[in-house]
C-alpha cells in the first residue's frame, strides 16, 4: 500500500516542475521556461510570453493538485490498493487519449468521461481545502470561496474549473483566456477578478498546492484509519 501510494502520487513532482518554471521566469530565460511548459501543460509554448507561461503554470498547479495528489489519496482511502492503481490508470488514459480530436474521437471520450466521474469528489475536496489553506499562501479564504462558487462551473471541465477558480480567488489572480494546443484554439472563461499572474505567483501557487495535498493526506489517513477501526468492531 505504501509503495503504491508513493508510485501514484505526483504532488512533489508537480511542485518541483512549477518551481523550475518560476526560476526560469524570474531569470528572464524565456527559452528555458518554454521548454519546461510541456512538463506541466499541453499548450503550445512557442509564442507564449512570461505572463502567459505564468498563467499556464498556475492553472496547471491548481488542476493537478487534484489530479496528481488529492484524487489518488481519496481513492486510496476509499478503496485501498485497487483504488490507488485504478485511479492512476483512469487518469493516465485520459491524459493519453481523452482529447477532443479526430484521432481520438471514437474512443477517447470513454477515458475522458470516466476520469470526470473519478475526479468529481476529489476536485471539490481540493477546492474546499484551497479555501481553508488560502491564508497559508498569503491569500483570502473568503475570496477563494466566492470565486469557486461564482466561476467554478464556467470552465469547460466539470472538475478543473472548481480547482482553478478556488485558486484564482485564494491568490487574488485572474485565470483563463486563450489557450493554443497545436492547431486547436480554446477561449476559456475568465476565473477570478484579480491581476494577471507573474513568476512570484507560481511560487505562491506551489505553496498553496503543497498545503492542500498535505491536508488531504491527513484527512484521508484519518478516514482510512477510522474505517479500519469500524470494520474491526463489526
Amino acid at each position: 500500500m505504501a509503495a503504491a501510494t508513493w508510485a501514484v502520487l505526483g504532488g512533489t513532482s508537480l511542485g518541483r516542475a512549477a518551481t523550475a518554471m518560476a526560476g526560469a521566469l524570474e531569470a528572464g530565460d524565456l527559452p528555458a521556461a518554454r521548454a519546461l511548459l510541456p512538463t506541466l501543460a499541453g499548450r503550445d509554448p512557442s509564442a507564449l510570453g512570461a505572463g502567459e507561461l505564468a498563467r499556464a503554470t498556475v492553472e496547471s498547479v491548481a488542476e493537478n493538485t487534484s489530479d496528481a495528489a488529492v484524487a489518488p489519496l481519496v481513492w486510496g482511502a476509499l478503496a485501498g490498493l485497487p483504488g490507488l492503481l485504478g485511479y492512476r490508470a483512469v487518469n493516465t488514459l485520459d491524459a493519453m487519449v481523452g482529447h477532443r480530436s479526430a484521432r481520438y474521437a471514437r474512443f477517447g471520450w470513454a477515458a475522458a468521461r470516466t476520469d470526470d466521474v473519478a475526479n468529481w469528489l476529489p476536485a471539490r475536496l481540493t477546492a474546499a481545502l484551497t479555501v481553508a489553506c488560502a491564508p497559508l499562501a498569503g491569500g483570502s479564504a473568503g475570496a477563494a470561496l466566492r470565486t469557486w462558487r461564482r466561476d467554478g462551473a464556467a470552465h469547460p471541465s466539470p472538475n478543473a474549473g472548481r480547482c482553478e477558480a478556488a485558486a484564482a480567488g485564494a491568490l487574488g489572480l485572474r485565470l483563463g483566456g486563450r489557450n493554443v494546443y497545436g492547431s486547436r484554439v480554446e477561449d476559456r472563461p475568465v476565473l477570478g477578478d484579480g491581476r494577471a499572474p507573474d513568476s512570484s505567483d507560481v511560487t505562491r501557487a506551489v505553496r498553496l498546492s503543497r498545503a492542500v495535498w498535505l491536508a488531504a493526506a491527513a484527512l484521508c489517513v484519518a478516514g482510512r484509519a477510522a474505517g479500519s477501526r469500524a470494520a474491526r468492531r463489526r
